[in-house]
């Protein structure tokens, strides 16, 4: 009989290593060895996975730092480590590639959630939702928008109030809005671009106080779109001037840059893109702007006739009352609302069926940009009443269409805004030009000094210095030399006062440019409307 073959020996299983995760620590167990392992947060990539690694055995132990991607780098930590441990570098290796294994689960889920936009969820009651579905079907939405800015401590302005709130609800639209807010120091620019961003949810701003030259190249992909980009002061955002004009026109930025391969060390290029668009919100005390930029902002300044301060001394009074302290109150309550009525918004596409019928200046080659400009205000106003529209469709696009209301508004909105970007002069340095002419009062070949326009208009020595330079600069002042220690003394060089000539051989120069009173004569402007010359048909004269 044949002796039967002994049966082989069963080899146990290698129990299933224990992993832990505490935070950025990962450890991880086979046998009597112990692996903790550091760093892991930082790889943001697949092909990088550089942590700090300690194995212990009882009282031996060995400790090093790097890429476990790279197989130089794992040889030479498995030799010193099995050294270390007192056991054969096979035992390493295993070990080592089942913690790679482990690793990369963990890092992939980390690349995973940092390329996933973390825009947070807000999630309205039933109250809130309904609070703010009856704010947008009311139908004095934008008086009620004034009124709430003039309780939450913002008075007067109301023409800018509301451009500047349409101009944040633009950015919804493919081609948002622009807006830049120009005035003195300490006139309230911020005031009013604060106040309008209090309005828009949060998780739909993003405010900087100022920007370097690249940063915006490299932000998240989608971080920036369809959002609000503040920033404090133009001055803080100059050597970003081009990003921002090229996220303005294009609608999206990209860059390549050189970086190291971290398999080879090799430099390679790397491609950064981020989508647009965004609103862009800016203040500025400059007199002198980028002409680019300037372009393609709708540019807002504050009211700085002693009115507006008185108003504003009021406010500021009333705060320090009880009645002021109830304001404060409930603005959290007012700031509630309108974010939450913001959310409720959606990006609709907005037809305009009256599109063929508006009538624009064509006069100057920037009236192209000034009329992309009007009509995103109009889509803009009929953005903000969506809830009292009825929401069509049509080849799998949902859309609103805009009424002859909503052009009226825009029509009211931006009736001194084209007449200001025909205009060679700053509106700051226009108001100057106004007190001088007062102060002058038609008296030919009148001279005066500096001084004597500083105790006239009371503004100070700085602000007064650079705006009458610029009066100088395009000959709306002509200078001569004074007298009895006198440097300087000016003359005004404007219609009705000094006759039909400013001077010798002068041509006279008043009100706007050559360039401008050519454009006016064509487009009537002030006197039949903006936007409507008298020989053209108006868009409320549509059936």
């Amino acid at each position: 009989m044949a002796k039967s073959e002994a049966p082989a020996p069963i080899i146990p299983l290698a129990a299933e290593p224990q992993v832990a995760i505490n935070g950025d620590e990962i450890t991880l167990e086979r046998e009597d060895r112990r692996y903790r392992v550091r760093g892991l947060g930082k790889n943001t990539t697949h092909e990088i996975m550089r942590v700090n690694v300690l194995v212990s055995r009882k009282d031996d132990f060995h400790i090093d730092t790097f890429d476990l991607n790279a197989d130089r780098q794992r040889i030479v930590f498995i030799k010193g480590a099995a050294e270390e441990m007192h056991v054969k570098e096979d035992v390493i290796r295993k070990d080592i590639g089942c913690l790679f294994r482990k690793l990369e689960e963990v890092r992939d889920e980390l690349v995973r959630k940092a390329l996933t936009p973390t825009k947070p969820k807000v999630v309205l009651s039933e109250e809130e939702r309904g609070e703010a579905l009856e704010f947008l079907k009311d139908p004095r939405l934008l008086d009620r928008i004034v009124e709430d800015f003039e309780r939450c401590g913002l008075v007067g302005e109301t023409t800018n109030k509301k451009i500047a709130y349409l101009a944040a609800v633009s950015r919804h639209l493919d081609s948002p809005l622009a807006i830049l807010v120009q005035s003195s120091s300490a006139a309230g620019k911020s005031t009013l671009m604060d106040a309008v961003l209090q309005f828009v949810p949060a998780e739909e701003r993003i405010q900087y106080s100022g920007i370097t030259g690249q940063s915006l190249y490299y932000m998240g992909e989608t971080e920036l779109k369809h959002k609000v980009l503040a920033i404090a002061e133009e001055e803080g955002a100059s050597k970003a001037a081009y990003a921002l004009k090229l996220l303005q026109s294009e609608g999206s930025l990209s860059i390549a840059s050189t970086g190291k391969d971290p398999a080879t060390g090799k430099l390679v290029t790397h491609q950064y893109r981020v989508e647009g668009p965004v609103m862009l919100f800016l203040t500025t005390t400059a007199i002198d702007l980028d002409e680019e930029l300037l372009n393609r902002c709708v540019v807002l300044t504050v009211n700085e006739e002693r009115e507006q301060t008185r108003a504003i001394h009021r406010m500021q009074r009333e705060a320090q009352t009880l009645e002021g302290l109830k304001r404060r109150l409930e603005r959290k309550e007012i700031v509630r609302r309108h974010q939450n009525a913001q959310r409720l918004i959606e990006p609709l596409f907005v037809a305009n069926p009256f599109a063929r019928e508006i009538q624009f200046p064509d006069g100057l080659p920037r009236m192209r940009r000034d009329h992309a400009k009007y009509l995103a205000l109009i889509r803009s106003i009929a953005l903000l009443h969506q809830h009292q529209r009825t929401v069509k469709e049509s080849h799998g696009v949902r859309y609103i269409e805009a009424k002859r209301e909503d052009i009226e508004v825009a029509d009211q909105l931006t009736q001194d805004l084209l007449r200001q970007s025909l205009d060679e002069l700053p509106p700051q340095t226009r108001r100057l030009l106004g007190l001088i002419v007062e102060f002058v009062n038609g008296r030919e070949g009148f001279h005066f000094s500096r001084r004597d326009v500083r105790e006239a208009t009371e503004w100070g020595h700085t602000q007064l210095k650079i705006h009458l330079h610029r009066l100088e600069e395009l000959e709306y002042l002509i200078v001569h030399r004074g007298g009895r220690g006198q440097n300087y003394v000016y003359e005004l060089n404007w219609p009705g006062s000094q006759g039909e000539k400013s001077g010798p051989s002068r041509p006279l120069v008043g009100g706007l440019s050559a360039t401008g009173r050519a454009a006016e004569t064509r487009m009537n402007i002030g006197a039949n409307g903006v936007f409507h010359p008298p020989s053209e048909k108006r868009v409320d004269t549509v059936a």
